[in-house]
């Protein structure tokens, strides 16, 4: 039996994977000065970190549950995506401006807002246009190009910290330009699917919650453990700066991070077309274990290395993936909401988990936080070895509501 060639992947989704890089470009640079900017430059504890970490990433999240219902509803994603992309590069101006906590959270805040209102239309864009066949491959390719802008943002940021004399708000100015680029090309290349008002039914704003299918709520239980389990990367810069990176130097944990998950992510996800994404995402938690023990105990350099890729490994394995899974699992009229209520579980989760990470570092230490975070990603990871694995499989019950 001969077998039939994969179809392309949409135009729209190596468009939404460019916006993405050249958002993730301009956001990452300034991540990756974020640790420093606040421990160092504003004087503030590693507690301030987590906070304005944990409260943008659970804004950013909640704003998903909300867009992500109104898009199903508007039958609309564009208008949502260019919403999200717009607030986004107008709040990177705020983060050279800021001279205390509440004004980098603002800019945070706002930041994080942005990304909350076009995330869950545009993962619901791109199930939209693929077909479960190909729809690994679809979300992993966004995922890599979103991540290549975030394996190059610390390395400009390196770059740029270098050739302005460690001026962190100079390199803020600078990094609004990819943002307006990433905007520009949301708005002048993104086509609205043309079909989607045609075939699919609106319900009632609230009832599409209680629609969710069982697949999709058990996801959500999942996903929020295991959240519980990630803290903001923020941390791993500061265990580099822990075991003596200096400021201009700490973006480099982050670089090396985003390198291992931009080469895994598109393999990742084309494999998931290929086997049950169950059991890729076991394998993401458990090199998410590995990788926080190897961080609990380093002092050197190179183990920080290894440790700091694990974690980018992980991301790699789980983040494309439950992507997939929540799109093979929602019915098409609750795409959307599928993944903002998605979102919106983790988003209380990662809230917890930088808040405990940082009250964590300020009191017990660097290996305390980590041996924590690889605790209760033991946990998620026995959860989801109990569920049915051909539920979880591309071409199991969800799979086949989501191609209808």
């Amino acid at each position: 039996m001969t077998m039939r060639p994969r179809p392309p992947l949409p135009r729209n989704v190596w468009v939404l994977g460019f916006v993405s890089l050249f958002m993730d470009l301009s956001s990452e640079i300034y991540h990756a000065l974020l640790p420093a900017f606040i421990t160092l430059v504003l004087g503030l504890p590693a507690t301030a970190l987590g906070a304005i970490d944990g409260i943008a990433e659970a804004t950013a999240n909640f704003a998903k549950l909300l867009s992500g219902r109104l898009s199903d509803r508007s039958l609309r994603r564009k208008p949502w995506i260019m919403a999200g992309y717009g607030l986004a590069a107008l709040s990177k101006p705020l983060f050279p401006l800021a001279s205390s906590a509440p004004l980098v959270m603002l800019a945070r805040f706002a930041d994080r807002v942005g990304k909350g209102i076009r995330g869950s239309p545009r993962d619901a864009m791109i199930a939209d246009e693929t077909p479960p066949q190909i729809r690994g491959r679809a979300f992993g390719l966004r995922q890599t190009l979103d991540t290549a802008g975030a394996v190059l943002a610390p390395l400009i940021a390196i770059g740029l910290m270098a050739w302005l004399a460690s001026d962190i708000r100079a390199v803020f100015w600078i990094a609004i330009i990819p943002a307006a680029i990433s905007f520009l090309l949301a708005w002048l290349v993104l086509t609205e699917p043309q079909q989607l008002a045609g075939r699919i039914k609106r319900s009632p704003f609230f009832a599409g919650f209680r629609q969710l299918s069982k697949e999709t709520k058990r996801l959500l239980k999942i996903g929020f453990l295991f959240t519980l389990a990630r803290f903001s990367e923020g941390f791993l810069i500061l265990k580099g700066i822990d075991i003596g990176l200096s400021e201009a130097l700490s973006p480099l944990t982050l670089a090396i991070f985003n390198i291992a998950y931009v080469i895994l992510a598109y393999p990742a996800g084309a494999l998931s077309d290929r086997m049950s994404p169950r059991s890729i995402l076991m394998v993401g938690m458990a090199v998410l274990i590995a990788g926080n023990v190897v961080l609990a105990e380093t002092s050197s350099f190179a183990w920080l290395v290894l440790g700091t890729a694990l974690w980018g490994a992980h991301m790699a394995l789980t983040q494309g993936i439950f992507a997939r899974m929540i799109a093979d699992s929602a019915p098409e009229a609750l795409r959307a909401t599928s993944f903002g209520a998605f979102y919106f579980v983790t988003g209380i989760a990662a809230l917890l988990a930088s808040l405990g990470a940082g009250w964590l570092w300020d009191r017990e230490g660097a290996s305390a936080v980590f041996l924590t975070s690889a605790g209760v990603a033991a946990v998620a990871l026995a959860m989801l070895s109990l569920l049915d694995g051909d539920r979880s499989s591309p071409t199991g019950g969800g799979g086949s509501r989501a191609s209808d």
